[in-house]
């Protein structure tokens, strides 16, 4: 087992001062004029020293950066090779790359936008169609009101910090993580407290304040990246692009920073449209914008990108759910905030007893984390390498019940990919209270109910004379008390006659006589519970879920000759950008014709393909079509039948040319497995099967 780092850096801390005591003693024995043989064995023993010094060094430095000391690939040279084969083969480039782009703005280019349209299709096919979600497709542009109450254009912020001199803005937080990361990858001089501190600070810096924040820059020394000047205090920037909608200037509106809003605003429509029965969810795809103060990490963050967001209404009183029973057994990488705070990893728990034990909220979430997990998985993502972590308490919203976030690791680290969150009913009752339109939901009783009832009345004359111009702050705080606080009041005005109130909205305490409000309970008849729906919320980045996906599925192998090495994207059928190529073995009229009927077949069958007639040797056409991610090549070498040839095996099988087609649609639409193939088809060995 590799040695931890914390215990690296004590070791190596130990050796340095061993070095630095023994370089001492040689000076001192030279000094002493000792004798020669005396000076060689102190010397012998330094260089010993020195050399399990080194050797800790270079052990400490693979364990900070990701290589395992025997050549492979470091994250950063390996993120590079998977890069530069992405943007040369135009999966997706910098946009307005001829004008030198702007960062955080990208585009896809065709095998790019094929994957994301494989990866949107089966998106909708396993949440949408599954679950019968409603769809729906709302505006990008959005006027003020809508984000007001949401709480963007108040709270939607990055805390952002100024160039003294140049006035370059960059991300505050940014500054800092990446301060600690260089010191811990590339410092290995300093202790194993100090690497503690950067650590902790790396766990908390969602947490900093603006003032913990500038305090902290401060006490490291921080300065601009390019031109080390000084750097301002940090300050709250909102993320959102703003707009007017129409020429008068006067309706302000913003680019949405998300497809959330559009779903809340459209609840009641959309409960009418299920029946108005609970629980069911609504779904929507699009763009979302965010102005990124220093976007940086390639598709991970950017300035425009794809969201995919699902809103599931339910009974916050019944949040079990019908179809739990179907991922209750999965098991997979959990990181509970309980590990978190004690430093412990994540494991593997069954997603049952998570549940059972509380660790997640309700069935429901429970649930969607499961989908969750087939989702990623299914679409290529290593199920080792993606793990669900639940938000600190300090993380969390206050009207939150529970929030996950499914991370994926990749060359940057962990990152967030899908937030699934139980946002409790905040998102309806905000949009109630600023439209005065009620967004809930109904459960009509059988038979009445007799209810016992709060009954809050506050006394509006008294309380005019008592607040004059502040009389409505009051009324609506008393009228917004929940039972205890009531009930609290009530037992205080009854024995003293008058209390101290806080009204949030004036922002101090005002004193309330009995006089001024009636508190009572009363027993009434209903005929139905009129409740606002908690709303269980999966969130999907589309761009960055494609950008771990496209680390994970790509590798290196040697070519036949072993002189290079070829680069392979190992994606599934069901996202590969084009499912099949076709090549006549060699430039022949009859292979020719061969090949364009297996297309003519595909292209029948719906199957993404490519036809290759140039004279290029098969080699080095195998080769182009596995930079591609191509799962499948058909070569045309007689004209009764073919080959097929699966990429990551570089196995072939003989077919038939009518077989050739179906073959290929029963594995890429999942009906069968490249293992059926191999057992149920001849196997083809000819040299031509090695690349």
């Amino acid at each position: 087992m590799a040695a931890s780092e914390e215990s690296l850096r004590k070791a190596l801390a130990e050796k340095q001062s061993a070095v630095e005591a023994h370089g001492n003693a040689v000076r001192a024995l030279k000094a002493a004029k000792a004798s020669k043989p005396e000076i060689d064995a102190a010397i012998e023993a330094l260089n010993s020293l020195k050399l399990e010094k080194s050797s800790i060094e270079k052990q400490l430095q693979a364990a900070v950066s990701g290589s395992d000391g025997d050549g492979a690939l470091s994250r950063e040279a390996f993120r590079q090779a998977a890069v530069n084969t992405l943007e040369r083969r135009l999966f997706y480039i910098p946009s307005f790359k001829i004008y030198r782009g702007v960062a955080g703005l990208y585009d896809y280019g065709p095998p790019g936008c094929a994957v994301k349209s494989n990866v949107l299709a089966f998106w909708r096919q396993h949440f949408v169609l599954e679950e019968n979600m409603l769809e729906v497709d709302c505006p990008c542009v959005t006027p003020e009101v809508v984000l007001k109450a949401s709480g963007h254009v108040d709270k939607f912020t990055d805390l952002m910090v100024k160039d003294e001199k140049t006035g370059t803005c960059y991300r505050a937080d940014h500054l800092l993580k990446d301060f600690c990361n260089e010191k811990l990858q590339k410092d290995l001089t300093i202790s194993a407290e100090k690497a503690a501190e950067l650590k902790h600070v790396l766990a908390t810096l969602d947490d900093l304040s603006a003032e913990e924040l500038g305090a902290k820059i401060k006490e490291y020394g921080i300065t601009a990246p390019d031109t080390k000047n000084p750097l301002s205090d940090p300050y709250p920037f909102n993320l959102m692009f703003q707009t007017s909608i129409g020429p008068s200037g006067l309706s302000p509106g913003y680019m949405r920073p998300e497809t959330a809003q559009g779903i809340f605003v459209n609840f009641k429509d959309l409960y009418y449209y299920n029946g108005n029965k609970l629980p069911f969810a609504a779904a929507q795809i699009g763009q979302a914008f965010r102005n990124e103060i220093s976007p940086r990490q390639g598709l991970l963050r950017v300035r425009e990108f794809t969201l995919a967001e699902i809103e599931h209404f339910v009974d916050p009183e019944d949040k079990s759910h019908p179809k739990y029973s179907e991922v209750v057994d999965l098991e997979f990488l959990m990181f509970p905030r309980g590990e978190q705070m004690s430093g412990q990893s994540a494991k593997k728990i069954r997603l049952g007893d998570a549940v059972s034990k509380g660790t997640v909220n309700n069935e429901t979430l429970g649930y969607f984390i499961g989908r969750v997990y087939l989702f990623l998985t299914r679409l290529g993502i290593d199920k080792d390498r993606l793990r669900f972590r639940q938000h600190l308490a300090n993380e969390m919203a206050h009207y939150a019940a529970d929030c996950w976030d499914a991370e994926i690791e990749c060359s940057y680290g962990w990152i967030e990919c899908v937030g699934i969150a139980d946002r409790s009913a905040y998102d309806l009752r905000a949009h109630s209270d600023k439209s005065g339109v009620p967004l809930v939901a109904a459960e009509k009783f059988s038979e009445p109910r007799e209810v016992e009832k709060l009954v809050i009345a506050p006394v509006k004359k008294e309380l005019g004379l008592a607040f004059k111009g502040s009389q409505k702050n009051v009324v609506e705080a008393l009228e917004a008390m929940n039972e205890k606080e009531a009930l609290e009041m009530k037992a205080a005005l009854e024995s003293k006659g008058e209390v101290e109130f806080y009204v949030c909205t004036l922002g101090k305490n005002v004193p309330i006589k009995k006089n001024m409000v009636s508190i009572s309970k009363e027993k009434k008849k209903e005929h139905q519970r009129v409740f606002t729906p908690s709303v269980i919320e999966p969130s999907f980045g589309i761009g960055r879920i494609i950008y771990c996906l496209f680390e994970h599925s790509f590798y290196t192998r040697p070519s036949k000759a072993g002189d290079e090495q070829l680069n392979v994207f190992r994606f599934p059928p069901l996202v590969a950008p084009i499912k099949c190529t076709v090549f006549p073995l060699v430039q022949n009229q009859q292979y020719e014709d061969v090949a364009k009927v297996i297309s003519k077949s595909l292209t029948t069958a719906g199957i993404s393909h490519k036809i290759d007639i140039t004279g290029t040797s098969i080699g080095k056409r195998y080769a182009r079509t596995d930079e591609l991610g191509v799962p499948f090549a058909i070569t045309v070498d007689s004209t009764k039948d073919v080959t097929i040839r699966e990429r990551d095996s570089k196995l072939q099988v003989r077919v038939s040319v009518e077989e050739a087609a179906l073959v290929v649609k029963s594995v890429t639409d999942g009906l069968r497995t490249w293992e059926d193939v191999w057992e149920k088809y001849p196997h083809h060995t000819s040299g031509s099967a090695d690349d």
